[in-house]
């Protein structure tokens, strides 16, 4: 009987990540359609694409808030059970991915889902399962879209921090190894929807962000006041 209350809880967690707070906001805010904007995700850095830096930033926390709340809903309610707090925080971040809220028909008449990639929930969990994982992930992850610039490849670290702090905390016997499989599971689901950014990255086309970003413009900039110099008219003495 107890596999009932526990698939609940699973299903609850797939439909409290399958909240499209991105769509919500961008919709409220600028009444545009959000998967028609950018890349099309629903994620925090899309967001502020489509709406500007304050409903990015909002998206993103209540984005890691489902999370946190996945993993704290099945510790609290199944105390002691790893399978259940790995679970729920893992199909928070399905839903988050792929939320039915978002169902809709294509030309031929198949179902897609729409939502984010996922990092932002991925981390979540992870603070969920284990509060410190914040002050290690945070910090880093900033460093990463700042001096790497690429946003993909912030939303993947955050899920390969998951999987190594969980690593590390079983290795030294403060965590359950199945910790590690919602770090991995994370990756995985993080991955396959980033397949595009995967391959601009290895095109070498992906959008640049942060520090590099500034560097270019301003090397750009720099370079067509030369130009203008260069061909500003010498007056003849």
């Amino acid at each position: 009987m107890q596999i009932f209350p526990s698939l609940g809880v699973v299903v609850f967690g797939y439909v409290l990540g399958a909240i499209p707070f991105g769509y919500i906001f961008v919709k409220a805010r600028t009444g545009k359609d959000i998967r028609d904007q950018h890349s099309g995700r629903t994620g925090g850095t899309n967001a502020m694409r489509a709406a500007g830096k304050r409903i990015g930033i909002l998206t993103g926390i209540l984005d890691i808030l489902k999370g946190v709340a996945a993993a704290q809903l099945a510790i609290w309610l199944f105390p002691g059970n790893v399978w259940m707090a790995t679970l729920t925080p893992l199909a928070a971040v399905i839903g988050h991915n792929y939320s039915f809220f978002l169902a809709k028909q294509d030309k031929k008449g198949m179902w897609l889902f729409g939502g984010g990639a996922g990092g932002a929930t991925v981390g979540g969990g992870a603070v969920g399962l284990w509060l410190p994982s914040l002050y290690i992930m945070l910090p880093i992850a900033l460093l990463i879209y700042y001096f790497v610039g690429y946003a993909s490849v912030t939303t993947l670290s955050i899920g390969v921090m998951t999987t190594l702090i969980f690593v590390m905390r079983a290795l030294l016997g403060w965590g359950p190894w199945e910790y590690v499989l919602y770090g991995l599971g994370g990756v995985t689901l993080m991955a396959w929807t980033l397949r595009p950014n995967i391959q601009r990255l290895l095109d070498g086309s992906e959008r640049i962000h942060g520090y590099r970003a500034r560097k270019q413009k301003a090397k750009k900039t720099s370079g067509r006041k030369s130009r203008r110099a260069t061909n500003y008219p010498v007056r003849q003495g």
